[in-house]
C-alpha cells in the first residue's frame, strides 16, 4: 500500500481529541526531556555508534519509514541492530499474517519474533537494554514522536489494520508507552493494540510522567525485551 492510500483511512479524531493544556504540557515534557537526555547521553551515543560499526559492516544508524500522527509518514532513527544486508521479508510475512489472523485467534501470536537471525551480536545487547532506541530522541525533538505513545507502525502493518485500530494515530508514536511497561515483546499483537488504545483514552501530562517512571526499571532489568 502506498503512503497516499494509507492516509486515505479515516482517523477518528474525535476519539483522540485532547484539550490544549494537555497538548502543550505533553509537548513541553517531550522537548525538555528529550533535549536533556540527548545532552546527558551524548558520550554513550558516540560509544554505541562506534561499537555498532565495529561489530558489523554498515552505518551506525538505521532509518525506516513509519506512520505517525494523523497517518503522516516520517523517518524513524534507531541504532542498527541487524546486519546491513538483512531484508524485511521475514518480518513483513510474520506481522501481516499475525494481524490478519487476529479475527480467528485474537490471543495467539507474540508481538515480536522470539528468534531473529538477522540481529547482530551487539544488536541483541542493544535491544535487550533498549539502547537502540536512543536516536529516536531526535525524532521527539523534531515533533515526529513523543517520549510516550503508541509504538510507531511500519506502513505494511498499517495496510492490515482494521478501522477501530486507527484511533492510535490520533497521537504521536512514542519511544516508550503503556505497552512497553506492561510486557513489551511478551504481549500478543492484540494486547499491544489494546494498550495503545487505552493510552489514547487516558493520555495526560501526569499519565506520561507515570509511564516514564515505570519505564526505568523495565529498561534496567530488561523485562520483556526481545
Amino acid at each position: 500500500m502506498e503512503v497516499g492510500s494509507i492516509q486515505a483511512h479515516a482517523v477518528p479524531v474525535a476519539e483522540g481529541r485532547e484539550d490544549r493544556l494537555t497538548a502543550v504540557a505533553c509537548r513541553a515534557l517531550d522537548v525538555v526531556g528529550a533535549s536533556l537526555l540527548l545532552l546527558l547521553l551524548a558520550p554513550l551515543i558516540v560509544i554505541v555508534a562506534a561499537a555498532v560499526r565495529l561489530d558489523s559492516p554498515g552505518g551506525a544508524v538505521f532509518r525506516q519509514r513509519r506512520i505517525g500522527r494523523h497517518l503522516v509518514p516520517f523517518t524513524v532513527h534507531k541504532f542498527r541492530s541487524m546486519y546491513a544486508t538483512a531484508g524485511h521479508e521475514l518480518h513483513r510475512a510474520y506481522v501481516t499474517g499475525l494481524i490478519t489472523a487476529q479475527a480467528e485467534h485474537p490471543h495467539d501470536g507474540l508481538f515480536k519474533l522470539k528468534r531473529d537471525d538477522r540481529v547482530t551480536r551487539i544488536g541483541r545487547l542493544l535491544r535487550k537494554t533498549s539502547v537502540d532506541e536512543l536516536p529516536q530522541l531526535w525524532n521527539v525533538v523534531r515533533g515526529e514522536m513523543s517520549l510516550v505513545g503508541p509504538r510507531p507502525s511500519i506502513p505494511y502493518e498499517v495496510e492490515k489494520y482494521p478501522e477501530p485500530w486507527m484511533v492510535r494515530f490520533t497521537v504521536r508514536p512514542g519511544i516508550t508507552g503503556l505497552w512497553q511497561v506492561s510486557g513489551r515483546s511478551e504481549l500478543t499483537w492484540e494486547q499491544m493494540i489494546e494498550l495503545d488504545l487505552e493510552y489514547v483514552r487516558k493520555r495526560s501530562f501526569w499519565f506520561n510522567v507515570r509511564i516514564l517512571i515505570k519505564t526505568v526499571p523495565v529498561v534496567l532489568l530488561g523485562r520483556g525485551a526481545a
